[in-house]
């Protein structure tokens, strides 16, 4: 049973869970962007959409960046590929890009992947880990502002995404680092600036101060 610090910290990340998780419906795209990251759930969703029919090409991006450098030893879009071909996406149907190691570069590089390929990118679909839905849209509207956006993650709440895989602190320390740079990027030319409610800067608080600072970067 949790003591009643442990239930403020679930709360506090609970709201910034909410606010990072943008929820958007999808529409029909002409590509979907598997964005990498160190969760294998995020390709099996990305492959998902593709054979329910929403876009006829999937890419699948990311080298090793800060979570997956020391736990893997292939580029997180050559393993998202893997995944996503069991799940039954036709290989000819997917793209690696593997020389991304952060949002910016997922975004970028993917872009000049399908420049290059000749394919048509009116309308995009954005899937990556639920926490990381507005900080993945705000990076791609700043680099590539041109195509429709839509953003997809697994349909997972806070408590049903932590698991003994993606241990609760774990996933409460990466979610701050994540909100910090909503708050931060935009001042670097790295997103563009996202309104931000009061009742989220309290809970970013609450966790700093709980001691939740280790993905936290330099103001």
């Amino acid at each position: 049973m949790q003591t009643e610090p442990e239930k403020h910290i679930v709360k506090a990340a609970e709201v910034l869970w909410q606010y990072m998780k943008m929820s958007q419906a999808l529409s029909r795209a002409d590509c979907i962007i598997a964005m990498g990251s160190h969760d294998l759930r995020v390709a099996e969703y990305a492959a998902g959409i593709f054979l329910a029919g929403w876009a006829p090409w999937l890419v699948c991006s990311g080298g090793l960046g800060r979570l997956t450098r020391d736990i893997w030893h292939e580029p997180e879009a050559r393993l998202f590929a893997q995944t996503a071909m069991h799940a039954g996406v036709p290989p000819e149907c997917i793209l690696i890009e593997e020389c991304s190691t952060n949002t910016s570069e997922n975004i970028i590089f993917s872009r000049q992947l399908l420049q290059d390929a000749g394919i048509r990118t009116d309308a995009i679909i954005l899937v990556h880990k639920p926490y990381m839905e507005r900080r993945a849209y705000a990076t791609c509207k700043q680099y590539w502002p041109e195509p429709e956006v839509a953003i997809a993650s697994p349909p997972l709440s806070f408590n049903e995404y932590c698991s003994d895989e993606y241990p609760m602190a774990q996933v409460i320390d990466i979610l701050v680092g994540d909100f910090q740079r909503i708050l931060l990027y935009p001042g670097k030319g790295y997103q563009i600036p996202q309104d931000v409610p009061p009742e989220a800067m309290a809970a970013f608080q609450i966790l700093v101060n709980a001691g939740f600072n280790q993905s936290l970067v330099d103001a």
